[in-house]
């Protein structure tokens, strides 16, 4: 996809796709039918450990889920964000704080205010895409 918005910098994207390994994905459940499931079972097929953050701690596709970012006891190279856009921000300010090497908010999930602090604080963020989108563009 060509970066026409600064969200959107293929150098960070594929910088997240190609680099990074441990991805929180935050609202993830059991559901099957949710797309964070669809996408975390993708994320995995493509060799991701995927962490689910979930008020609930499910344990999801066959991984400990926690009930917030700050209770994962490793550390996380993707914060992947599957939150309506007005309660985004606030994971993106707690990816920052865990020292996540990047943020992901997925399609439709845009804040301008978390992109910018989120920069500013020298972690690359890309939001409004998916990985399912972006890995064919990679070739």
């Amino acid at each position: 996809m060509t970066a026409t918005v600064p969200w959107l910098d293929p150098g960070h994207i594929r910088f997240m796709l190609e680099d990074c390994q441990t991805w929180a994905v935050v609202g993830l459940s059991g559901d099957p039918g949710r797309t964070a499931y669809s996408i975390a079972r993708l994320l995995q097929q493509r060799g991701k450990r995927i962490v689910p953050v979930h008020p609930d701690a499910p344990t999801v596709l066959g991984e400990q889920g926690y009930p917030t970012l700050a209770d994962i006891p490793f550390p996380v190279d993707v914060v992947d964000v599957f939150r309506r856009s007005e309660s985004a921000g606030q994971f993106a300010d707690e990816a920052v704080a865990i020292g996540a090497r990047a943020v992901w908010f997925q399609l439709g999930v845009i804040d301008h205010e978390a992109f910018q602090r989120t920069m500013q604080a020298g972690v690359p963020m890309v939001m409004d895409t998916c990985p399912a989108m972006e890995w064919p563009a990679l070739g």
